[in-house]
């Protein structure tokens, strides 16, 4: 009888795997969205380099607000630089983003003037240096500004222009080949030739996963069970790709064979059973630093368990400080324990005033086939083996499946 480790264990085995270093590439700024920096973005200059106007107004000296009137002495433009000096009694016209004239410290805005003839008369003071940009406001020469393992977003773009960075390095996007097992199931597009046969989502649920998270995908589609078929599959898969998935064949049923052939392929079965619901049947196996994650056949059972198992290992993979992303959500109704297992139970979650509340309006009880349960505005409320039933009102931990 086969021997199911906790799901912490599994986690665990999955995390102590030390994959060989990640190979990078270089990616133009806009094509790197969405990928892992791969070195830190240390900054080369100060951002401003010297003091710098933060609004349309008029350079003076802060002591100067005293008087009744300021001569206006030249204009500054974004872009220029002046010559002038500010002195006592006098104040140069400045606009946003142009360098602060010497001998200026303050800002005064246009609003808060009046201006008569070659003068301006102050009607409303402002603190000492308001409005001004201090050398190195934004940044630091030698500051740390992006680091290494960052997701790289609208912002990372936004900063690597202001240093002139075109290209970026980042890491390899990891390749994940699936396919769907199972004589009785069907492709898209293919005829159903008996009542016995079943439309797969399987393989394309999956795929929409991995991409979704990044990784790059090779689709295999749907595989006949028996051997010789699966031994082509797993060969060719792992000739093309970093992980393999496969849906079905897993289980101790007459035609399950995925553990027969991963055995006489010499992988190495890091666990197969898992004492968790839905999927207690996963195997995960490792052959020449590729894995390989067969899961269940059954639509909702397949897609939590490669929620909870393949999106870890692409995150680890790509190189970046990516997680699952589970919050603390409060109960709306009494949910008790059903057995002893960690339990992953699709609910439907909302925030309010400040928090995620949680309940199972609409969700549908029976086998690990109803996929329907993860639409909408859906999360997993995770319940541990050693958890108690759950009451209205209480916080438990959710995984929020709209934030993948």
């Amino acid at each position: 009888m086969r021997n199911f480790i906790s799901y912490e264990e599994s986690l665990n085995i999955l995390n102590s795997i030390d994959f060989s270093t990640i190979p990078t590439q270089k990616k133009f700024l806009t094509n790197a969205i969405g990928s892992i920096l791969a070195t830190d973005i240390i900054a080369d200059h100060n951002s401003p380099a010297y003091p710098t106007s933060g609004m349309d107004g008029y350079a003076i000296k802060h002591v100067d607000q005293k008087l009744n009137e300021i001569l206006i002495i030249g204009n500054n433009p974004a872009g220029t630089v002046v010559e002038s000096v500010v002195s006592n009694g006098a104040c140069i016209k400045t606009f946003t983003g142009s360098l602060m004239p010497n001998g200026s410290d303050t800002l005064i805005p246009i609003e808060n003037v009046t201006v008569n003839g070659d003068k301006i008369v102050i009607n409303k003071p402002v603190p000492f240096g308001f409005a001004t940009r201090n050398i190195g406001e934004n940044y630091e020469k030698d500051e740390v500004l992006i680091k290494k393992g960052a997701k790289i977003g609208f912002s990372e773009v936004g900063v690597l222009a202001s240093l002139n960075i075109s290209q970026v390095e980042v890491y390899v996007n990891p390749t994940i080949a699936i396919a769907s097992t199972g004589t009785e199931i069907l492709d898209l597009g293919e005829m159903q030739t008996n009542e016995a046969q079943i439309r797969s989502s399987n393989h394309l649920t999956i795929e929409a996963l991995a991409k979704k998270c990044g990784a790059n995908t090779i689709q295999m589609g749907v595989v006949e069970d028996d051997k010789k078929s699966i031994t082509n599959l797993l060969k060719n898969a792992l000739s093309k790709s970093d992980i393999v998935v496969t849906t079905g064949g897993v289980s101790v049923g007459d035609y399950d064979f995925v553990q027969d052939v991963i055995e006489e392929l010499s992988a190495q079965i890091l666990f197969h059973g898992v004492n968790v619901k839905p999927g207690m049947h996963i195997l995960v196996a490792i052959k020449d630093e590729k894995l390989i994650i067969a899961l269940p056949g059954f639509a909702y059972s397949s897609t939590v368990c490669a929620v909870l198992y393949l999106l870890p290992m692409i995150y680890k993979l790509r190189g970046g400080n990516e997680k699952l992303p589970i919050v603390k959500a409060k109960l709306s109704q009494n949910f008790p324990l059903k057995m002893k297992k960690t339990i992953f139970s699709a609910c439907n979650v909302n925030y309010k005033n400040g928090e995620y509340v949680i309940n199972f309006d609409g969700k549908k009880s029976g086998t690990s086939a109803i996929l329907t349960n993860m639409l909408d505005n859906p999360a997993l409320l995770i319940q541990k083996e050693n958890s108690k039933d759950l009451k209205t009102g209480d916080l438990v931990d959710i995984l929020l499946l709209n934030q993948l």
